[in-house]
């Protein structure tokens, strides 16, 4: 009889233990996804601000300024001790920077070359590439409901997002290249953090200085091939050079809470979470510069991504809804190559 109460009081004491870990895990994904969402918004909402009042378009150089604050950033913090000695190979460095770099610049692109339509959808498609790319890197499963749920996503973005769609041969090279390198960079995210055991700001500590150098040297020329002025010839102001001071520290927490998200979770579920992004900046957009385009076509896009990223979150995270394959494979990996949990934990401490 002891040894059976001993056995129930432990059963228990694992269940409530279990329950408490699920309960902190639930709580630290929120506040992790929170802190991405108002972070990109934010910047959204800035960027938009100083680039149609202040005349500040050259996007390149103003992203290689953003990632020179946040090296700036990891540099106090490692003297100061919050950031730990880590390792990272330098060719995985230079695929990751590669991968990052050709997004931003193919975004800019892509916008540039393509109708706001078409730059939509090519947006939409990141979700389906980022899900070839576990399926066949990862060896990820996905359930009926989890397809499912992605597809309404979709459709609801596409409703209230895409209007007129036109395109040209060079705007879909673009469109190609950006799409495939942002979720490659996404995809990289996440496996450079479980495979080297990184956390969000040693990931970040690594690959912000090498971005911010490529960025602000290639920024300028690439700013003045795609809007035909020199940002050396930009007439700054008090206002313009406070809302890129702005703009670079919002930025600081926008590339954290990317990295942070994409470790907890991964890039496809960050991708199809970050469309609620798109719902409130289009919300936000609406109340803060006119409505104008606010229709009922609108409202119901609106209304069936948000139904589908619930289905999603609820389809992922049931059993068999979102799964590897080959379990045995990942838990013999050696003590260097840390699993996705360990990535987790170090992010949870941040």
């Amino acid at each position: 009889m002891k040894t059976e109460k001993i056995l129930v009081t432990n059963s228990l004491i694992e269940k409530m233990t279990s329950a408490k870990m699920a309960d902190r895990k639930a709580m630290l994904d929120t506040a992790s996804w929170m802190f991405n969402v108002v972070t990109s918004v934010g910047i959204i909402l800035v960027n938009k601000a100083l680039m149609a009042k202040y005349g500040f378009t050259f996007a390149t150089t103003l992203t290689g300024l953003h990632f020179a604050t946040t090296t700036l950033l990891t540099v106090l913090l490692r003297r100061l001790g919050y950031i730990q000695a880590s390792h990272l190979p330098f060719s995985e460095l230079l695929k990751f920077v590669i991968f990052a770099n050709f997004s931003i610049v193919g975004m800019n692109v892509s916008l540039m070359w393509n109708s706001v339509g078409f730059y939509q959808i090519a947006k939409l498609s990141m979700i389906p590439v980022s899900c070839f790319l576990e399926v066949v890197l990862d060896k990820m499963r996905y359930s009926r409901d989890t397809k499912l749920s992605i597809m309404v996503v979709l459709l609801g973005v596409a409703v209230c997002t895409v209007t007129d769609v036109s395109v040209n041969a060079k705007g879909f090279i673009a469109a190609l290249v950006a799409v495939w390198s942002t979720s490659l960079q996404q995809y990289y995210v996440h496996y450079l953090q479980r495979n080297y055991s990184l956390g969000s700001f040693n990931l970040l500590g690594h690959t912000a200085p090498a971005q911010a150098a490529s960025l602000l040297v290639l920024g300028p020329f690439l700013d003045y091939q795609l809007t035909g002025k020199k940002v050396y010839a930009y007439e700054s102001s008090l206002m313009s050079t406070l809302f890129i001071i702005l703009s670079c520290t919002i930025a600081v927490g926008t590339n954290l809470s990317q990295f942070i998200c994409i470790g907890r979770f991964t890039a496809v579920s960050f991708q199809v979470l970050g469309h609620m992004k798109t719902i409130l900046v289009l919300i936000l957009g609406f109340i803060l510069f006119g409505k104008e385009g606010l229709n009922f076509h609108v409202i119901m896009g609106m209304i069936i991504a948000v139904v589908g990223m619930v289905w999603y979150g609820n389809a992922s995270a049931m059993p068999g809804g979102k799964e590897r394959r080959s379990h045995s494979s990942l838990t013999n990996k050696s003590p260097k190559h840390g699993s996705s949990s360990e990535s987790s934990d170090v992010d949870d401490k941040v």
